[in-house]
């Protein structure tokens, strides 16, 4: 049983009590017009999850009932969705064109009933008689035509005898009804098109609303889950199944939040623009937030899940930050995958006085990852670093290689830089350096201190591969459109050299590229004559502090502490921090790794801790923010205090500011070292959440939107995130979005 209690949960577990239900059934009705995004691994996590957790069953339903948009490829894609994900659908797949000749039976029976009628008004006359918020609708005059004239336009309908939209069947319930999904909703519409199951046998196909429910029904479904965007459509589902007075038991519908990520659009018309427009490549495109596409890239079922569960079940739609994503995928690779090297952008080093070869025995895991595994890396005079390794003339707070500064080899030899060689153009093409026999890893007693260690690879055995380096698709946090595209996310690099175990002795398909990220053998690209790497994800969240590097700036935030011998192995010290870190303080293990082993940061973590209690949020901020200050300078040298760090962290605990607010505000105490609380204040950048005035003005944003308003109401749920982005916009982005999500929600109901 899941650990968390969700809504969904407490009511199935009311159900089985009251003896509702005897047996918990749910399904995963898709419709096969696209690739199932992340989106739909929710809702497969959550059915399925839901149905394996009360013993009960799934199954896997595709609502095919648009032939002109439907296709094999995307039921396998749906299919493998599942299967990759670890859930099994009870029997085989199942179709909502199983059931067509039931449904149509159960439409004849209304018809019969005289509660549904053939409409013969142009679509845009059945759009103005239904109303709005605020107007009853008008009943079409064919709406009084017979039992015996409407059974006989829908037989002949089925039977192809009319064009599309020439009539269409309509349930007859309630034109004045307050939820406008009522005002006799369509039932059935004539499509002249192929069916990629059926053939050419049927003329007319279900409208969702009234095929849904009766499939529930006809497969036994006890809890019919969907998003809350078919909240006012569960009215029609109630209506349907009551009318026609079906044998118990019946379904109930239950709405939850879909699932809305930034800096990703989740649209399958979208996504599907992006696919037949060229910007991606296919529909398992690294890029693209379909369930291919996380899998191509490297991402696991595990990571996937874990997301999920981190979201959790709400009733209200919010967003959520694409970061907590890529934390999942950090968190389950890293006890798991191999650590090797891999150099991105080589630079030769010759290494004068350096004879012969050797074999050095390392191993692929850090020490506290419990998992066994050694490669032997080749070694020679000739090996290649990083270009960003090396600096003729370095910045302040630069430790890596420089003409007056020693570094250290990871797992290998200290070296020192004795000569650059450039070309005519005056590019760095070689560095001479020589090395000192006696620093060798693990056995250091040469007394040289380093301040950091680089990754290298042998340049006589290394292999070359081509390293492709995904990044976020789009570049605003709301996209809309192309427009908003990344011009930045994909980078292809095609003479990348890694060390040659990675490719002879295949210890794993992922692995983490010291100081890069993680990667993965690309499944369909990859050969052994041309191997192929895709990059998952960074080692730590890199995308806020893009626009802020220079050219000169090192990668990755270096170490403060003087290191004698190899950087990677901790002290007892740094040990013991690492395990209050994360047994005490619950932070998670590459957070915590960052504090222990920088002394600067876990001395400033300490003391804004004697402050603050909040250990999470105070650790995010300054192993983000604060280290990337401490990069070009001591603490001493830092313009704001310890103290106004933790005034920040409290500010946003309080829910007085936001993260995304809380940047800005650090960003001036980093220029002026003023108070945060000063800041906010002066700069008028409190978070609204008082739902009064939230509400008030979400009342003016829909007052002066009324089309939108009807729009929404009559069934386009698109429109909710119009309506939240004018409040945003109205407030100038001080809004609680959370607060703005749930009450646009309510108020547009």
């Amino acid at each position: 049983m899941s650990e968390r209690k969700d809504f969904l949960r407490t009511i199935v577990e009311a159900d089985l009590k009251s003896g509702k239900v005897k047996e918990v059934v749910t399904r995963f009705p898709p419709e096969p017009n696209g690739f199932p995004h992340i989106g739909h691994a929710k809702s497969i996590a959550i059915n399925f999850g839901i149905a394996r957790d009360y013993n009960g069953h799934c199954n896997l339903r595709m609502d095919d009932t648009n032939p002109t948009k439907e296709d094999t490829k995307y039921v396998q894609a749906l299919k493998d969705a599942v299967e990759w994900l670890g859930f099994q659908y009870k029997g085989d797949i199942r179709y909502t064109s199983d059931y067509f000749d039931k449904i149509y039976e159960y439409a004849i029976e209304l018809i019969k009933m005289g509660k549904a009628y053939v409409d013969s008004l142009p679509e845009d006359e059945i759009r103005e008689y239904r109303g709005t918020v605020k107007e009853a609708g008008k009943r079409s005059k064919y709406a009084d035509r017979t039992v015996e004239e409407n059974l006989d336009l829908f037989e002949r309908m089925k039977k192809g005898e009319f064009k599309d939209g020439e009539h269409i069947l309509r349930a007859k319930i309630d034109m004045s009804a307050a939820n406008m999904k009522m005002r006799d909703p369509l039932m059935y519409r004539i499509r002249h098109a192929e069916h990629f199951r059926a053939g050419n046998k049927w003329a007319v196909y279900p409208m969702y609303d009234f095929a849904h429910c009766l499939s529930d029904y006809i497969e036994g479904v006890s809890h019919s889950i969907c998003t809350l965007e078919f909240e006012n459509n569960r009215d029609i589902y109630n209506w349907v199944l009551e009318t026609l007075k079906l044998t118990p038991p019946r379904p109930y519908q239950h709405e939850f939040a879909r699932l809305g990520i930034n800096y990703t659009v989740m649209s399958k018309r979208k996504l599907l623009e992006l696919v037949e427009g060229g910007q991606v490549d296919g529909w398992d495109d690294p890029r693209l937030p379909t369930i291919a596409g996380y899998k191509r890239r490297g991402y696991t079922p595990e990571s996937i899940l874990a997301f999920c569960a981190s979201v959790g079940i709400a009733k209200a739609n919010s967003m959520v930050d694409v970061s907590q994503l890529e934390f999942c995928i950090r968190d389950d690779l890293n006890p798991k995958v191999p650590r090797v090297m891999c150099v991105l952008d080589p630079l030769k080093v010759t290494i004068v006085n350096y004879e012969g070869s050797e074999e050095i025995e390392s191993s692929y895991y850090p020490h506290d990852v419990p998992k066994e595994g050694s490669r032997k890396l080749p070694f020679s005079k000739d090996i290649c670093i990083e270009r960003d390794d090396f600096m003729e003339n370095p910045v302040k707070g630069y430790f890596r290689l420089t003409p007056e500064q020693s570094v250290r080899l990871k797992g290998a030899y200290i070296i020192t830089c004795k000569e650059v060689i450039k070309d005519a153009s005056g590019n760095v093409v070689e560095i001479k350096a020589e090395y000192s026999k006696e620093s060798k890893s693990g056995s250091d007693t040469s007394g040289i201190k380093v301040k950091s260690a680089i990754h290298w690879v042998d340049a006589n055995s290394a292999k070359e591969v081509e390293v492709r380096l995904y990044d976020r698709l789009y570049s605003v946090e709301a996209p809309e459109g192309v427009e908003d595209l990344n011009a930045d996310s994909l980078k292809v690099i095609k003479t990348a050299l890694i060390e040659r175990a990675v490719i002879d002795e295949k210890p794993d398909e992922r692995f983490q590229f010291e100081r890069q990220g993680y990667f993965y053998t690309d499944p369909i690209d990859y050969t052994d004559t041309k191997p192929v790497f895709n990059k998952i994800v960074g080692l730590k969240g890199s995308w806020d502090k893009k626009s802020k590097k220079t050219e000169a700036a090192p990668k990755e935030r270096v170490k403060k502490e003087q290191v004698d011998g190899d950087v990677v192995a901790m002290s007892q010290e740094q040990e013991a921090l690492f395990t209050k870190y994360t047994k005490e303080l619950k932070l998670n293990s590459e957070v915590a790794n960052t504090l222990a082993r920088d002394a600067q940061l876990s001395a400033f973590y300490e003391e804004a801790l004697s402050l603050l209690d909040s250990p999470v949020s105070l650790a995010n901020i300054i192993t983000n923010e604060v280290a990337r200050e401490l990069k070009t300078m001591a603490v001493e040298e830092l313009k704001f205090s310890v103290k106004q760090i933790s005034e920040l962290v409290k500010l946003i605990d309080d829910k007085t500011i936001s993260n995304k607010i809380a940047k800005q505000v650090f960003e001036e105490m980093v220029k002026s070292g003023s108070n945060p609380k000063k800041i906010v204040q002066d700069k008028g950048l409190v978070q609204i959440s008082d739902p009064e005035v939230i509400g008030a003005i979400i009342d003016e944003v829909m007052s002066k939107n009324p089309d939108n308003v009807e729009k929404f109401r009559a069934g386009n749920n698109k429109l909710l995130g119009f309506f939240v982005g004018q409040v945003l916009k109205a407030t100038g982005g001080k809004a609680n979005p959370q607060v703005v999500n749930q009450l646009v929600a309510q108020k547009l109901q």
